[in-house]
């Protein structure tokens, strides 16, 4: 007599995409790797052509297409750091000629190999989570459904739910990492010394300094990955008719997923980058990591009465044209890996 188990896997799409989460780790690691490589050229000549205008510039935020990173401008050290490098640039076309032509090809993926050893990690444990998450609970919905039923259904909170469940993880195991690459910034330390900064950061500040800044990264990308997942699978089901993968097909639906999570939370996008520059100012030149940059709220509301409402949308076409491009890339990438390792 089959078991309940085997009754509940039955569907091709199910089986196309069972595979272990070490193979998990593998198609995640991969496409974070493409990922990162396609869209950081776009981070760098977005902070070179910001850096031509903001002389007095003390920090900046670099995303190398899977997750933001503080870096700080040390005065002393402009002459040796690739974003202020001399250059009159008139547009984003121009800059990508100019530097590619004056700098090298290269040039165009300054800063991201420190970027990556945190970024990957992070990816990784995201992608795995949302995966095991949204596994187990198909499972234990479709368990309970009629034996006769002869396919798996996934409801709509399925996606919703193991999105931000994956995304509060994997924001709560790198969070400490990144507060702490902040800080070693501030005290010059290589990757070599992590050890030393820990130490140091716990004995300034405490344990609980770990997860200083923490709430308005979640508040920002819980919500994103709850939206993004659900409409990623939504889309996934209507264009997969016949439920069989498709690189293209998870391109275009991960790309219009991205674009719709974008929008709607380019608010709390807006909130965090406010709340993540203040906090790495006095991390990186004042060594006060512990020091209160208001909350999420009282942020939100000092954009409101400064800019009105159109300020908690600053930079949506510039956030919309980067995040989908992104989403697009590493869900075609990550599902085309579970489908190579599966036929494997």
């Amino acid at each position: 007599m089959p078991s309940k188990e085997s009754d509940a896997v039955t569907t091709p799409e199910d089986i196309d995409f069972r595979i272990t989460p070490a193979q998990q780790a593998l198609a995640s690691c991969t496409g974070a790797v493409l990922t990162s490589v396609l869209v950081t050229p776009l981070d760098v000549v977005k902070i070179r052509l910001q850096s031509q205008q903001k002389h007095s510039q003390r920090c900046f935020l670099y995303c190398n297409g899977l997750m933001d990173h503080l870096c700080g401008c040390r005065p002393q050290d402009l002459q040796r750091q690739w974003y202020a490098r001399p250059g009159h640039f008139t547009g984003t076309m121009d800059a990508f000629y100019k530097i590619a032509k004056t700098e090298g090809v290269t040039s165009l993926w300054s800063g991201l190999s420190p970027t990556l050893v945190l970024a990957i990690p992070a990816t990784i444990i995201y992608f795995v989570a949302y995966e095991q998450f949204r596994v187990r609970l198909k499972q234990y919905y479709n368990s309970t459904k009629p034996k006769n039923i002869s396919h798996m259904e996934q409801p709509f909170w399925i996606p919703l739910i193991s999105g931000g469940t994956a995304r509060i993880f994997s924001v709560s195991v790198v969070s400490p990492l990144e507060l702490i690459r902040t800080k070693m910034q501030s005290q010059k330390l290589s990757y070599f010394e992590i050890k030393s900064a820990l130490k140091m950061l716990i004995k300034q500040d405490g344990f609980k300094a770990l997860w200083m800044g923490v709430i308005p990264t979640l508040c920002r990308d819980v919500p994103f990955s709850a939206i993004y997942w659900t409409n990623y699978e939504t889309f996934k089901r209507i264009l997969w008719s016949s439920n069989q993968p498709s690189f293209t097909k998870s391109f275009v639906s991960g790309g219009l997923a991205g674009m719709i999570a974008a929008t709607f939370t380019t608010p709390f996008d807006v909130v965090k980058t406010h709340q993540q520059i203040r906090l790495g100012e006095k991390t990186i030149y004042e060594g006060k990591s512990k020091t209160m940059v208001g909350s999420s709220f009282e942020t939100f509301q000092e954009i409101r009465r400064m800019h009105g409402v159109k300020g908690l949308f600053a930079g949506l076409l510039p956030r919309v044209i980067k995040v989908a491009p992104s989403c697009a890339i590493m869900i075609s990438s990550f599902e085309y890996g579970k489908i190579f390792f599966n036929r494997r």
